[in-house]
């Protein structure tokens, strides 16, 4: 028999790591190669690791929750092979082989404070010594880590024993020292009645929860989105400008054709689908909005694959159209619907969500009509679609007319793009939306 490890898979371009949001395997188990072995949650999409080998699990190395950088050990299977399990490297003196850390492991983070860190640990007032992530968890929270118990080796106190107690609200907070004077004094003051009959709140992580409040448990998908969408907004400068778009010739065209698309083509023809295409020809016009920040470089992408959000009940995923520019409003609108379908039926694949180069969300199907988007990290910019309106516009001669008018909102990477640019790529994209016609324009 041999024993091979399996490790974090790269799902997604850009994906550094991922959480082990549920196992489906025990030790033990038999599994075939391509068995489905864990649930994972990353900042892209949800997907599942398939075993590498057939064999017996072994040991489950990661615990549902854990957040491991790609290339981590996750679990080990043993197989039939020339290799002998026994053959295996023995233990440290005095340390068993399930005591050894493991890569992404408590054990791991034990020691470093941070999966894959080097750092020393730390001493605090008292000698007691501390990973650098639990002491400085502990100075933002006031938690007294000489009233935690910690589950590491040898009791030593981890990240994951403070996120426990933060998350649960039930922190032991630091008490004042008495002077040496008073120790001895008997206080007049009654003692506060702490039981749970007196304490209608409780802090949770800053939070105040009372009676009747409702806490819902934060899932792997929407951490992730929250995870990436504060990288966003710390490592990307934003800037925002909109445009407003008289899109009355599109919508005549649309509603126009729209019945006989459906009946020949057997889906519908969405206005997005006319923005996105829009979008896509004055990305080829202005390569340099289809770019992305690379620490010492700006990378221009060559493919123009456009990102587009598509809401769950309790989670957003952002599929991409590949190489838009080349596809017709047809097959921008019949790749639409397949996605959507995808994500909403939980088919979607992981290859699906990888390679975007440009974010456009259509916010009006909200009914929102002006909204600044967080940039979809790493790409440079985002353009919100809002809803289309009836408003009284003046038009030449000084006459109103009832006119469809949209707003366009970019939010732009200003370390990438400036206002130039930005400029004259939104202008394009209102030229282009507002010459659709039945005359110039073919979905085909």
């Amino acid at each position: 028999m041999a024993k091979e490890t399996i490790t974090m898979p790269q799902l997604g371009e850009s994906v550094t790591e991922g959480t082990i949001e549920r196992w489906l395997v025990k030790p033990g188990d038999t599994v075939e190669k391509y068995d489905p072995l864990a649930e994972v949650n990353t900042d892209k999409v949800t997907a599942e690791i398939p075993s590498s080998f057939s064999g017996t699990i072994k040991e489950l190395i990661a615990n549902e929750g854990d957040t491991l950088e790609v290339g981590a050990a996750v679990c080990t299977i043993e197989t039939e092979g020339s290799a002998s399990a026994e053959a295996e490297a023995a233990p440290a003196a005095g340390e068993t082989a399930s005591e050894m850390p493991a890569a992404g492991s408590d054990k791991t983070e034990d020691l470093t404070g941070s999966t894959g860190s080097s750092a020393p640990a730390k001493a605090d007032a008292a000698g007691a010594r501390y990973s650098p992530a639990v002491l400085r968890l502990s100075q933002e929270h006031g938690i007294d880590l000489s009233q935690v118990e910690g589950s590491g080796r040898g009791g030593r106190i981890t990240r994951k024993d403070l996120t426990k107690l933060i998350e649960s609200g039930d922190i032991p907070i630091k008490t004042a020292v008495r002077q040496p004077e008073a120790a001895n004094v008997q206080s007049d003051q009654p003692k506060p009645d702490t039981s749970p009959a007196r304490q209608p709140e409780r802090q949770a992580s800053g939070v105040q929860t009372a009676a009747g409040d409702i806490e819902i448990p934060v899932s792997g998908v929407r951490r992730a989105i929250a995870n990436n969408m504060l990288r966003s907004k710390q490592e990307a400068p934003h800037a925002w400008t909109m445009v407003e778009v008289d899109v009355t010739g599109l919508v005549q065209y649309r509603d126009s054709i729209k019945n006989e698309f459906k009946s020949k083509e057997g889906f519908g023809l969405t206005y997005f689908a006319f923005f996105v295409k829009a979008v896509a020809q004055a990305l080829k016009e202005f390569p340099m909005m289809n770019s992305m920040w690379a620490g010492d470089k700006i990378v221009q992408k060559k493919a123009i694959n456009i990102s587009i959000a598509v809401a769950t009940e309790d989670a957003l995923f952002v599929p991409v159209i590949k190489d838009a520019d080349e596809k017709t409003i047809k097959g921008i609108a019949r790749e639409i619907k397949e996605l959507a379908d995808k994500v909403r039926s939980g088919k979607l694949k992981s290859e699906e969500m990888q390679g975007g180069t440009f974010t456009v969300n259509n916010t009006g199907s909200f009914g929102s009509v002006q909204s600044m988007g967080i940039i979809n990290y790493p790409q440079a910019a985002i353009l919100q679609v809002e809803s289309i309106v009836k408003r009284p516009v003046i038009m030449e001669g000084g006459m109103f007319a009832a006119r469809d008018m949209v707003n366009l909102c970019l939010s732009l990477d200003h370390r990438v793009l400036d206002g130039l640019v930005a400029g004259r790529f939104l202008a394009r994209v209102k030229e282009i939306l507002e010459n659709v016609t039945s005359e110039n324009t073919s979905v085909y």
